[in-house]
């Protein structure tokens, strides 16, 4: 009883806390040092890991083309170029150097993954404040990677390692950030987050959808020319280093064809070479191309009536989308909604990929490779916007509509019967 008054004003000055406590200075510092030490071990742990398969491939080779500083300047290009830098050869036969901007997809995983687990860790044990020092500890390995590697004959286009790395790391920090800070759902942070929780991930299942039948149109064109694929690969790798070296190109490449093929089969098709379109429609004719395996299975130009079956791969990520709509059971207005936002996640995601996949492979004819990452966002978004919003839609509405019938009020009871009927006069 007496001490009441006492735990009120206990109350009150654990609540205020006007001065901060002992160590905190010495505890966030402590914490960014942390979190831009999580940044240089993403970065490094990749380049890392680069560095010694270009050496091994180095050390094992009959005849390396260069030294020691030729497969670091080599390691330093590769890492840059899994991020979406260019690489610049010198040398070439006509004397001008021949841009590279065909990033491997397979090779970007594992920097992206690094630094997404990094940011996630750093921000889980502090405060989503720290992923931008695990950014900076990323980009402060970059720099002086992106300064070593710009001189050599394989050399990295330093503006576009400054644009677009720094890009990367980004997205990698904030997809990170949202991961270590417990994938928060959106409807926390605007009333319609649940709406836009069901489009993201419909539109995510779609893309997903469209990459994996693209995996199976072009693994089924590079069985078809499996032959052709077989010989290119022996004429590039004589010695087991070789070898090793085109397989790992092979499989880093893989995802690019898989891409490539969806791009396919959603219907603009990608370029092997400035205005070289092929696509289901037909194959233009195109100068000879570089010789490699994957290469392989671009069909020859012409047109090929086999070529419309890759169109069911878009067909049934418009089919995915519109399912992942009707089972969230929404009004007609959300579910029309949903799936048009949904479409435009498709688009966009898939333009992203388009966009990474492709670039240029050198000058003139080959200055342009891949999917048009414009033609490939409308293409994406157009496709499940046609599929998936009228048939999710009608779905809806013919939902609502039984259920409106089966809960009809009940109709009124008849009048009671009398006990005796009435005598009919005589």
């Amino acid at each position: 009883m007496f001490l009441a008054p006492w735990g009120v004003v206990t109350q009150m000055t654990e609540q205020a806390q006007p001065y901060p406590p002992a160590g905190t200075g010495r505890e966030l510092a402590a914490a960014r040092a942390s979190a831009v030490s999580a940044g240089v071990a993403a970065a490094g742990l990749a380049l890392a890991a680069l560095t010694a398969v270009v050496l091994l491939l180095w050390v094992v080779s009959p005849s390396p083309d260069s030294g020691l500083a030729g497969a670091l300047h080599l390691a330093g290009g590769l890492w840059l170029l899994a991020q979406g830098a260019d690489l610049v050869r010198e040398g070439t036969l006509s004397g001008a150097p021949a841009p590279i901007g065909v990033t491997p997809l397979l090779l970007t995983v594992l920097p992206a993954w690094l630094l997404h687990r990094g940011t996630a860790s750093a921000v889980a044990n502090s405060t989503s404040r720290s992923a931008g020092w695990v950014l900076g500890g990323y980009l402060g390995v970059a720099l002086p990677v992106t300064l070593y590697a710009a001189s050599g004959p394989l050399r990295v286009d330093a503006l576009s390692a400054a644009v677009y790395v720094p890009l990367f790391a980004a997205a990698v920090t904030a997809a990170g950030t949202w991961a270590g800070s417990g994938r928060p759902r959106l409807e926390r942070y605007v009333p319609w987050g649940a709406d836009a929780a069901v489009a993201l991930r419909a539109g995510g299942i779609g893309t997903a959808v469209l990459v994996g039948g693209g995996a199976l149109v072009g693994g089924a064109a590079l069985a078809w020319h499996a032959g052709a694929a077989g010989r290119t690969y022996g004429q590039l790798s004589g010695p087991l280093a070789g070898q090793v070296a085109v397989a790992l190109l092979c499989v880093m490449l893989a995802p690019n064809l898989a891409v490539w093929a969806a791009a396919y089969g959603l219907g603009p098709g990608f370029l092997v070479g400035a205005g070289r379109t092929v696509a289901p429609g037909g194959v233009a004719p195109h100068p000879l191309l570089p010789r490699f395996p994957l290469l392989a299975a671009v069909p020859a130009p012409g047109s090929h009536a086999l070529g419309w079956a890759a169109l069911a791969v878009p067909a049934l990520a418009g089919g995915a989308v519109a399912v992942c709509c009707v089972r969230a059971a929404l009004t007609v207005r959300r579910t029309a909604v949903v799936a048009a936002g949904a479409s435009a996640v498709c688009g966009l995601s898939f333009s992203v990929l388009a966009a990474f996949s492709g670039g240029a492979m050198g000058r003139g004819s080959l200055a342009a490779f891949g999917p048009t990452w414009w033609l490939m966002a409308a293409a994406a978004t157009l496709w499940p916007l046609g599929l998936a919003l009228p048939t999710a839609t009608l779905i809806s509405w013919t939902r609502t509509r039984s259920s409106r019938v089966l809960n009809l009020p009940p109709l009124p009871p008849y009048p009671p019967m009398p006990a005796h009927p009435p005598r009919i006069p005589g």
